[in-house]
């Protein structure tokens, strides 16, 4: 099983997913033909969406390596990427049967009305596959490791029924659906917490800021594109040592500065083949639930977060805080982990909050900078433990480079759920793992009053 799983998650996303969702849709009673082009076009929004980010990474890589140097950083743990802990995650045995083990989960809250939201954004389970293995390898223990996964689970399909409505009624087109992704969820809790107390800050709250507002008011200087355009020079010029070094780099201060203003104008214009690639799966997947199980009225499909990673205000405040979390990675006391691979991983902290903020901007990246501020410290904490299952997977071409002690990634390890659950089921042994289970059956009782209440 383990073979299977790391044969299937060498082919990736692109592949994989356009697979998945065709024989899914086949099987649900899409016509072959239409289902055929719904997953050939979920599989080009991931080629599409991984090429770009890939732009971005390996074009502000070599500038912010370039300011590490000049500036003599020592922070010793390497930003690895989401993409090794994927690989990690099913190359382990929890990771060969994390899919069906889950699915079980999902059909027994289903059936016991503790969710409404049905999880086929079957990619993203190598989230709770990870877990499971940084545990495995911490505790050797199978059954630890999957206990901590299926928490992880519950907890997420819990907080994606929480969430729902509100995402629904904020996002256009996204009727139907919720995100069961624990890292977009685990910044839900910042968002309330903090979006709470700067509503009662004198003024805050009246600074209204959205992204569409700034288009109207500033014209050019609002829009992401430019705005893009701006923060790329800026990387560009900071890793510069003299004025005159800044004019002689000039062409390839301008072109990172397009190149970056380019991801922020083509991440939405792919999200969108995501969006009509899925509805009919989503559509069908909702009605297909309910005619064969009775009473299971108002589902809601989980999917892919990268279907609203498009938003202006996610672009707008992702690209505003690249540079900012760089600045504090590198002041922050205590902190060892410098982002450059995770940082396309930015995007996807976001459709969670927004719907909380309502696209405030300022709000919103306030927000993003307490949670990644957490984060940094989450994934300094964690990344013993991911480096350790990095080693013992034993994945081709995924170590740490030599010269670094260790290696993680933003985009799991900065998880508050993901943290929060390693530590109590491995830390605090017994008396953790039992409150991590309290936690999840708390969360299913009050979904199951919520679920009631509806009818």
């Amino acid at each position: 099983m383990q073979e299977v799983f790391a044969y299937i998650i060498g082919l990736g996303a692109a592949v994989m997913m356009p697979v998945i969702f065709t024989v899914l849709g086949v099987l649900i009673g899409i016509k072959p033909a239409k289902a055929l082009k719904s997953g050939l076009l979920v599989g080009v929004g991931f080629v599409g969406l991984g090429v770009v980010t890939a732009l971005l990474t390996t074009s502000l890589g070599p500038a912010l390596k370039g300011m590490t140097d000049l500036y003599h950083l020592n922070l010793p743990f390497f930003d690895l990427g989401w993409p090794a802990a994927a690989a990690v995650a099913y190359s382990c045995a929890v990771g060969a049967f994390i899919i069906p083990v889950c699915l079980g989960v999902n059909v027994v809250m289903l059936l016991t009305k503790t969710t409404r939201t049905v999880n086929i954004d079957l990619w993203n389970y190598w989230h709770f596959a990870f877990l499971g293995a940084m545990v495995f390898f911490a505790t050797g223990s199978l059954g630890w490791a999957f206990y901590a996964a299926i928490v992880l689970y519950i907890i997420t399909l819990c907080m994606a029924d929480f969430t729902a409505k509100g995402f629904q009624s904020y996002y256009k087109d996204m009727d139907g659906i919720s995100i069961p992704q624990p890292f977009c969820q685990s910044f839900t809790p910042f968002a309330v917490a903090i979006g709470w107390l700067l509503d009662r800050i004198p003024g805050f709250s009246k600074l209204d800021i959205d992204a569409e507002g700034m288009k109207r008011k500033f014209g050019l200087l609002g829009e992401p594109l430019f705005l893009g355009l701006l923060i790329g020079c800026g990387i560009g010029a900071l890793r510069c040592d003299s004025w005159k070094g800044v004019v002689d780099s000039i062409p390839s201060i301008l072109k990172l500065g397009v190149t970056v203003g380019a991801v922020m104008e083509l991440i939405p214009r792919i999200t969108s083949l995501f969006i009509e690639g899925l509805r009919p799966i989503c559509e069908q997947t909702r009605s297909f639930v309910e005619k064969r199980f009775s009473g299971l009225k108002g589902l809601s499909i989980g999917m892919s977060p990268a279907l609203v990673i498009g938003h202006p205000t996610t672009l707008v405040v992702s690209i505003l805080l690249i540079p900012v979390i760089l600045f504090l990675s590198v002041f922050l006391p205590g902190n060892k982990f410098l982002p450059l691979a995770s940082l396309a991983g930015m995007f996807y902290l976001f459709p969670c909050v927004l719907p909380i903020t309502k696209g405030n901007v300022s709000k919103t990246f306030v927000i993003g900078l307490v949670a990644l501020v957490a984060g940094l410290f989450f994934v300094t904490n964690l990344t013993p433990a991911f480096t350790k299952a990095i080693a013992a997977a034993n994945c081709d071409g995924i170590a740490v480079p030599e010269g670094f002690e260790g290696g993680a990634a933003l985009d799991f390890a900065s998880a508050l759920w993901c943290w929060a659950i390693y530590h109590l089921t491995v830390t605090l042994k017994w008396i953790g793992a039992a409150l991590a289970g309290l936690l999840a059956l708390g969360m299913c009782v009050v979904n199951f009053v919520r679920i009631r209440a509806m009818k």
